[in-house]
C-alpha cells in the first residue's frame, strides 16, 4: 500500500474538519476523487524521494547500528563493518521538520484545459501530492491561494484535517480577481515567512515584471516553480475560422488556423514565452518543475526530486 494510501485510509475513518456542514456533495466527491487519483500516482518511492530531496541525511551523527533490508546502503559505516564481521550503518539526528509553503494561482487563466482536464485542477492535484508528502514526512504545510490579489492564507499547520482544508480550498475558492500577478505571493511570502521555507509557486506564469521579487525571495527561502500548461497553448488544431478569447482579460482574437504562417507565429510567440519562463528562473538560481495537462503530474516531480538530490 503506498503512504498516500494509508493517509487517505486515516482520512476515511477520520472526521472532517469543523467545516464539514459547508461542503457540498459536489465538492465532496472532487475531494475524494483527488483522493484516489493521487493514491494512484504516488508511491513509497515519492515519499523517499521527497525525503531525499528536501531533507538530506540529517546534521548530526548520533550512533551505529545494525544493518537491515531496506536501509540505505550508503549510510554503512565500513570500519564498524569490517570489525564486527557484519554490515553496520550509521544513524543521524532527523533535521528539523520543514515548513512548506504552497502558492496556488487561482487567475481566470486556469479556467482552460483541452483533455478533458483544466488547468486549475492539475494546479489542485499538483499541490495535493506535495501537500500529502508534506504531511507523510511530519512537516507543516500552508497555502496562499492568489490572483492579482492575496485571495486567501492558510498558516502552516501539521494534521490531516488540515490537509483537508488546504485541498478543499484550491478546489473550492470562487477569486474576486481574474488576472495574474506573480509579484502579490512573493512580496506575501516574504512579508508572513519570517524563517526559510520550500515555497512551490504553481501557476501557468501568464504574467510579466516580476523578475525582481523572484530573486528576492530566492535569497531568503527555497523556492520552486511550477508551470502548468496545456499544449493547445502551443498548438492550435486546424479548424478554420476560431474566435480566442483571454480569459482574464476578456479580448477576443479572430484567427484563421488554416493559415499556416498565423499558426506558426503563435507557435513561436508561445514557445518563446516558455523559453524565456525557463532561462529567467535558471539566471536566478530557482528550479523549474513543467507539468502539461495531457501529462503525467508525478513523473516530472520525482525526476525533480532525483535530479536535486544528486546535486544537494
Amino acid at each position: 500500500m503506498s503512504f498516500l494510501s494509508k493517509v487517505i485510509e486515516g482520512f476515511k475513518a477520520s472526521p472532517l474538519p469543523a467545516q464539514k456542514e459547508d461542503i457540498s456533495i459536489e465538492l465532496m466527491q472532487k475531494i475524494r476523487a483527488i483522493q484516489i487519483k493521487t493514491s494512484h500516482l504516488v508511491t513509497e518511492l515519492m515519499a523517499g524521494e521527497y525525503v531525499s530531496a528536501f531533507k538530506g541525511r540529517g546534521m548530526e551523527f548520533n550512533a551505529v547500528r545494525e544493518y537491515a533490508p531496506g536501509d540505505d546502503v550508503r549510510l554503512i559505516d565500513w570500519n564498524v563493518t569490517a570489525r564486527m564481521d557484519q554490515p553496520f550503518i550509521k544513524e543521524y539526528i532527523e533535521e528539523r521538520e520543514l515548513n512548506v509553503m504552497l502558492m496556488v494561482d487561482v487567475s481566470s487563466s486556469g479556467e482552460f484545459g483541452s483533455n478533458g482536464k483544466l488547468k486549475n485542477e492539475i494546479s489542485a492535484e499538483v499541490a495535493s501530492i506535495l501537500a500529502f508528502a508534506a504531511i507523510r514526512n511530519n512537516d507543516k504545510i500552508g497555502l496562499i491561494v492568489f490572483s492579482n490579489k492575496i485571495e486567501h492564507y492558510i498558516p502552516p499547520k501539521k494534521g490531516k484535517a488540515h490537509v483537508w482544508n488546504i485541498i478543499r480550498t484550491i478546489l473550492n475558492y470562487q477569486p474576486e480577481g481574474r488576472l495574474t500577478d506573480l509579484n502579490i505571493p512573493l512580496e506575501y511570502l516574504l512579508k508572513i515567512q519570517k524563517r526559510k521555507c520550500i515555497a512551490f509557486l504553481i501557476s501557468d506564469f501568464q504574467a510579466t515584471n516580476y523578475e525582481t521579487n523572484v530573486k528576492l525571495a530566492r535569497q531568503k527561502h527555497d523556492l520552486v516553480a511550477i508551470s502548468i500548461s496545456d499544449p493547445r497553448e502551443r498548438d492550435l488544431p486546424k479548424v478554420g475560422l476560431i474566435n480566442l478569447r483571454d480569459s482574464e482579460t476578456g479580448e477576443t482574437l479572430l484567427i484563421d488556423t488554416d493559415n499556416r504562417e498565423m499558426t506558426k507565429l503563435l507557435t513561436t510567440y508561445e514557445q518563446e514565452k516558455r523559453n524565456k519562463f525557463k532561462k529567467l528562473f535558471r539566471s536566478i538560481g530557482v528550479d523549474t518543475i513543467e507539468i502539461d495537462t495531457d501529462g503525467s503530474l508525478v513523473e516530472p516531480i520525482i525526476r525533480y526530486f532525483k535530479i536535486r538530490e544528486k546535486r544537494h
